[in-house]
Formats: structure tokens, C-alpha cells, sequence
């Protein structure tokens, strides 16, 4: 029997999701923040000491707006549709504690994360249900299962946010902007939107500044242009013509890439287009779009440049490894810190020893000397927006324990 919650989310609405995925420790100190500071206009981060442990907690992480409802409306499925199949079009977040209670549920998976089929869409009747998750779906397959008689409209996750990328596609589609978006090609929510994309039209998918570099080089002639469909195979519209659709370029981002990067990206191919057509055509070349990055990937973006400023031992992000709003606070914080990326407590071995994600080389490596042995420790704690707060509850619970600590948790929060 699943258990119930009410959480709340950005206007105000509520939210059911299961109580599990929800911490009391966590729950308080958002709580507490949020009254403090309604318009979220301070980034410092939560301080919790627990005798020589410290815990630096991010002024915002955990769910978001777009999770929520994902996950409200799948178990609702579940409780609303006991004797029908229900799919999911792929995972529903990138989290594995939250897509394998779905799976545990009864819910099947279309395809995985790569868009590779798991199950014979020919199988499927009109009588099954189908769940869109948040990064939303790709034009063709929604296309595809509408043909075949689906309602894919009642359980629809997908996030506004990554709708708003597509409005803003459509937008420069129809003033005849080609559309650059920076994001990660084979990410399930720039599949989607490039997806989108392209039906507004001409569009490329940038991944880093080194693309947009090359890109810069074939708009100025440095590079001849038929080597732009090599170095963007796979990554650009049909018929993309670069020698006519590399003259007015719009920028959107994944909505979940740093924004940071996406700010650099757009400034840079404004400086080309700028070199090329001079200021007083920049307008009709540039299309001055403002940052599409979501608010809760700002907002924790936010809190994690905030948490650089702490004197920090150490810091860990919790999450699902293919997160990649996940992957972006461990970019930020290993450049200042010694950085562990887990998803769950259960990577935490010893005070000697963690497992953890290293984001460059894309696999678990088995770190040692977690701990320091200090006197004061001084730990940075946060995770990505698909990361259940229980989850990071349990991670500092597993520290503490480690850390010999026995301080009771109700007296520390009634310090707050």
C-alpha cells in the first residue's frame, strides 16, 4: 500500500508522491529556508553540525517542479489502472531508486536510455496505457503510437520547461533562425527537442565550446564547408545547408547543461556573427534569446557556486550517473574540491573507502581516504533535481556513523 505525501512545488500547486522518497531532516531545513527567504534571493548554503561533522547543505537541490509531477501522474497510473499494462516510454527520471519502484510497481520500460527498443511496439493495444516521461518524446515515435491507436496525451510528464525550448524553437523556426542547441546528443531530452526542433526548422546540436569553435571557423571560411557534415554527423536536420543556414543562429539550451556554458556558447557565435556582418546587422544575424535553462538547474547551479565559497574538506552529490543536471554540480564543485559523486549511501564503504562516479573517465572507481582525519570536518552536500531527499538523508546518516557521531538529529534541528 503506498503511502501518500503532499508536496509543494513552483505556483503553488500540490503534488502526491510517494512519503519514502521524502526525509525529515531535509524536509525542515527547506521548509525553514523557504520561509526565510520566499523570493529565494539567498544562495549560502544550510549549516547542520553534528559534533565535529558539519554538513553544508545547498540552498537548493532535490526534486523540481517537472520531477514531481512526473512522478505524481506515474503513480497515479498505478493506482488508477490496477489490471492494464502501463509503460513508460524509457526511465522517467534519471534516477535509479525512483525508475526501479516504478519497475518494481509492474511498469514497463519501451526503450532505454539510448532510445534502443526493449519491447515490440506491435505488441502494444489500444487498452495499454503509456506514460511520456519528463524529458518528453521524440515527434516520431509520438507519431508512431498515436498511428497505432495509444492515448499518449493522458499521462504526458513531460516537464514545461523542456516545452519551453520547444516554444522557443518554433519561435526562431518562424523568424528563419537555423537553431543551435547546446545539450548532449544522445541525452533522451535533447533527443526530443532536436526532434522538435527540426520540424520549426534547420537545426545542430552543439555539445561544448570546442564545437561551437569549429562551427565559428566554418561560418568565417577558415574551414571548408563541406567538413561541417563530418564533424556534426548525426547531429544536424535533414538537408542542413550550411552555406545558407549558418546566417542567422538562435541558441537554446537542454534546459539542464551549465548555464555557465551556455552563456560562453551564445557570447562566442555572437562574436563571429558580429566579425562577419558587422554591429548594425547583428540583430538580423543574432537571435537575442534569453537562457533557457530551467529554474530549478539555475537555482541549484546557484547554490553550488554558493557552496564554493565554504571552507570545504570535502564534497557529495548524489544522483543517478546519466543525470545531467547531476553531472554539472560535479563539474563545478571538483574544480575547488575533492568531489565524490554516489547514488546512494550504499557507495559509501568505510571512512576509507567510497565509490564514486568519475564523470570524465565514465565509470565507478573505488576511492580511498574519504574521511580526513580532522578534528572538524566540513562537508558539502547536494544533489540534482531528480535525486529524492531521502536518499540524501540517508548519505549523511551513513557519514555520521562513520564519523563516530551519536548526536541526536531532533536536537540539531531544533537549532535551526
Amino acid at each position: 500500500m503506498l503511502r501518500f505525501i503532499r508536496f509543494q512545488a513552483i505556483t503553488m500547486k500540490q503534488f502526491d508522491v510517494p512519503s519514502f522518497f521524502r526525509s525529515p531532516i531535509i524536509s525542515k531545513v527547506k521548509a525553514k529556508r523557504k520561509l526565510e527567504d520566499p523570493r529565494k534571493k539567498d544562495f549560502t548554503p544550510t549549516q547542520l553540525t553534528f559534533g565535529r561533522v558539519t554538513f553544508f547543505l545547498a540552498r537548493h537541490f532535490g526534486f523540481c517542479y517537472g520531477v514531481e509531477n512526473a512522478i505524481e501522474k506515474s503513480y497515479d497510473a498505478l493506482r488508477s489502472h490496477p489490471d492494464k499494462r502501463i509503460f513508460l516510454l524509457s526511465q522517467m527520471i534519471h534516477n535509479p531508486t525512483v525508475n526501479d519502484d516504478l519497475k518494481d510497481q509492474g511498469i514497463l520500460f519501451l526503450q532505454d536510455t539510448e532510445g534502443n527498443s526493449l519491447f515490440n511496439l506491435d505488441e502494444l493495444t489500444p487498452e495499454d496505457i503509456i506514460i511520456i516521461p519528463a524529458f518528453g518524446t521524440t515527434v516520431e515515435l509520438a507519431n508512431d503510437l498515436r498511428a497505432r491507436g495509444l492515448n499518449i496525451d493522458s499521462y504526458n510528464t513531460t516537464c514545461p520547461f523542456v516545452e519551453k525550448v520547444w516554444n522557443r524553437s518554433e519561435k526562431l523556426g518562424e523568424t528563419d533562425h537555423t537553431i543551435i542547441i547546446h545539450g548532449k546528443f544522445e541525452h533522451e531530452e535533447t533527443r526530443a527537442t532536436f526532434s522538435h526542433s527540426k520540424t520549426n526548422g534547420p537545426s545542430l546540436v552543439l555539445k561544448n565550446m570546442e564545437d561551437a569553435i569549429y562551427l565559428g571557423k566554418i561560418i568565417q571560411g577558415d574551414v571548408e564547408m563541406d567538413n561541417f557534415y563530418t564533424y556534426f554527423e548525426g547531429k544536424y536536420s535533414t538537408n542542413f545547408d550550411p552555406n545558407k543556414d549558418l546566417k542567422k543562429l538562435g541558441v537554446v539550451n537542454q534546459t539542464t547543461m551549465l548555464a555557465s556554458d551556455t552563456e560562453a556558447i551564445t557570447t562566442y557565435l555572437r562574436s563571429i556573427m558580429l566579425d562577419k556582418y558587422g554591429e548594425d546587422q547583428i540583430k538580423e544575424h543574432m537571435a537575442d534569446t534569453r537562457d533557457t535553462l530551467c529554474y530549478a538547474t539555475n537555482d541549484n547551479q546557484s547554490s553550488t557556486y554558493a557552496l564554493m565559497e565554504e571552507p570545504l574538506d570535502l564534497a557529495v552529490v548524489v544522483g543517478g550517473y546519466n543525470s545531467s543536471n547531476t553531472t554539472h554540480l560535479v563539474e563545478l564543485l571538483e574544480q575547488k574540491f575533492t568531489t565524490y559523486f554516489i547514488n546512494s549511501h550504499q557507495e559509501i564503504i568505510s571512512k576509507d573507502e567510497i565509490h564514486s562516479y568519475d564523470i570524465h573517465q565514465k565509470f565507478v572507481s573505488q576511492e580511498h581516504k574519504f574521511l580526513p582525519e580532522k578534528d572538524k570536518l566540513n562537508i558539502a552536500i547536494t544533489s540534482g533535481a531528480s535525486c529524492p531527499d531521502a536518499i540524501v538523508d540517508e548519505v549523511m546518516q551513513r557519514i555520521l556513523h562513520l564519523a563516530g557521531e551519536e548526536i541526536s538529529i531532533e536536537t540539531v534541528m531544533n537549532t535551526l
